[in-house]
């Protein structure tokens, strides 16, 4: 569902005869696709406009209303308002009362022919966004320089800047506490996990707190760093959704219906489980439910050499269910004694989420009725 940048809430889909658009019931506001701007207008102006659009250089505070990334902040002079636009999805978001002092047009300039085509690319995009969520493009590469190093080791990176009406305190203050709290028992780390990390043949001990001290503790530097940086890229948004204490109910009971999940596959083991993953793995979960078509990339050494781009963009959706049919096989592969990674812990986690999605997945919607 299309939601409105500045309320938050879902919008409307209203249509008339000349096409339609989505329209915010809260503030009245409505997001414009440019085929239906130049039916409006005619091609004079929807020319200008898509230039506007295409020299954009200013970030707007305001995240696409569907693919969720930064729009572009850019003025137009006759009439005189200042607008927000998403260039891949051609799409202008007017605030309310702007749409209405557009200018009537008729469709009669040599760029008909061009805008037909883009009208109907602009159809086609449209069509695989809703059916399918973000489709696979290749693009260039991200902004943020930084974004090349985890993307040269093979992680995700966003393709967007996320809009938060708060900063995430609660996921950066836990993101450290687990690096502190990890990295302090990297000297005795034998003895640190033998004691605090959750043993299915002695599940109980400390009347049953290893299941959340386990979730502190790492194996090394790459186990952590890899959690870390998974749990910052989705935990800010998920953060800001449900509220800091909502939050924290999420990550710590997937954390424990994980390590429920590894003690029952084998309740005699007695090698220790540790990690954030299990927690991790329910704001996964979350995160994709909530930001499905959110755009993340890839960098493909071998794209590069043959079409001049290594980065390839795919929805969240599609990464997630990738992953999750990984976990399936290294669950497989652990109770077979194959795999020393904790794939149950990362499907109890999800579990979890599943669970606490269908709870509160319609949070944002009764905020918005109690405002």
């Amino acid at each position: 569902m299309a939601t409105c940048p500045t309320c938050k809430i879902g919008l409307q889909t209203v249509r008339q005869r000349e096409g339609l658009y989505y329209y915010c019931s809260e503030c009245n506001g409505r997001a414009v696709t440019v085929p239906q701007i130049r039916r409006m207008t005619g091609d004079r102006f929807a020319a200008g406009l898509v230039r506007k659009m295409n020299t954009a250089t200013q970030v707007s505070s305001r995240a696409c209303p569907f693919c969720l990334s930064s729009m572009k902040s850019f003025e137009v002079s006759d009439p005189p308002v200042t607008l927000d636009s998403c260039k891949p999805c051609v799409t202008v978001w007017f605030d309310a009362g702007k749409f209405e002092v557009l200018p009537e047009g008729v469709l009669d300039s040599p760029e008909e022919v061009l805008f037909t085509a883009a009208e109907l690319e602009a159809k086609r995009k449209l069509q695989q966004d809703w059916a399918l969520g973000e489709d696979y493009t290749t693009d260039a590469s991200p902004d943020e320089a930084w974004k090349w190093i985890p993307a040269a080791i093979g992680l995700p990176v966003k393709y967007y800047t996320a809009e938060m009406s708060r900063r995430p305190w609660t996921t950066w203050s836990l993101s450290a506490i687990i690096a502190i709290v990890s990295v302090c028992a990297f000297p005795n780390l034998e003895t640190v996990v033998k004691n605090f990390g959750t043993v299915p043949a002695h599940a109980f001990r400390y009347g049953g707190a290893t299941f959340l001290t386990s979730f502190f503790l790492h194996a090394g530097w790459a186990h952590l760093l890899g959690n870390l940086y998974i749990f910052l890229l989705a935990g800010g948004e998920v953060e800001d959704f449900l509220g800091w204490w909502r939050f924290l109910v999420l990550i710590f009971s997937a954390a424990i219906v994980g390590n429920i999940f590894y003690v029952v596959s084998d309740p005699h083991s007695e090698v220790p489980g540790i990690g954030a993953s299990g927690g991790i793995a329910g704001v996964l979960m979350f995160y994709t439910f909530k930001f499905p078509r959110a755009r993340l990339a890839f960098f493909w050494l071998w794209l590069w050499f043959r079409q001049g781009t290594g980065w390839i963009r795919v929805p969240a959706w599609a990464l997630f269910l990738l992953w999750f049919l990984l976990q399936i096989l290294g669950a497989m592969e652990q109770m077979y004694g194959f795999s020393d990674v904790n794939s149950l812990a990362h499907l109890g986690g999800v579990t979890m989420g599943f669970l606490l999605w269908l709870a509160w997945r319609k949070l944002g919607e009764k905020k918005a009725v109690e405002e």
